[in-house]
């Protein structure tokens, strides 16, 4: 099954891949490798999923914001593969931060959302490394941000 069938099967709507709104870019190329830069988490009708994990969310809430960020991981793969996700070999890396409470602990956790949408979609190729690190705030108040490194064909 291609990429874009387990998209179809899983029932899920790729975000647009928004520009950037800084001195970056959103997605390079070197070599084999394809960076994407680090997706906020933005709810599917457009707006940042905010709050600090162990004050305002739960994990579930962070999971799921971590979801959102793959989603547009997703995206910005695809847009920078010309549309193509069959140029995906694999998922190499995942870095997960989560704005989150000095005492929280759970950022595997929430990142899971990320690692496990990779693998659901990529299957195999999605397995990747990860860190999952936390952090006590994130660009805009949101609750989680996610760059992905893949490998092209």
């Amino acid at each position: 099954m291609s990429y874009e069938e387990n998209i179809k099967k899983l029932n899920l709507k790729l975000p647009n891949a928004a520009d950037p709104v800084g001195s970056y870019i959103a997605a390079k190329i070197v070599n084999k490798l394809l960076y994407i830069s680090g997706q906020i988490s933005i709810s599917n009708n457009g707006e940042l999923i905010k709050g600090k994990l162990g004050s305002d969310l739960n994990v579930d809430d962070g999971y799921k914001a971590a979801e959102r960020c793959a989603l547009s991981i997703i995206a910005q793969a695809k847009k920078a593969c010309n549309d193509d996700l069959s140029k995906i070999k694999s998922c190499v890396k995942l870095t997960g931060f989560v704005n989150s409470t000095n005492d929280f602990t759970d950022q595997p956790k929430v990142i899971n959302g990320a690692s496990d949408l990779i693998a659901k979609v990529f299957g195999e190729a999605g397995m990747h490394t990860r860190a999952a690190v936390s952090t006590n705030s994130l660009p805009l108040g949101v609750a989680v941000e996610v760059d992905a490194i893949f490998e092209i064909n």
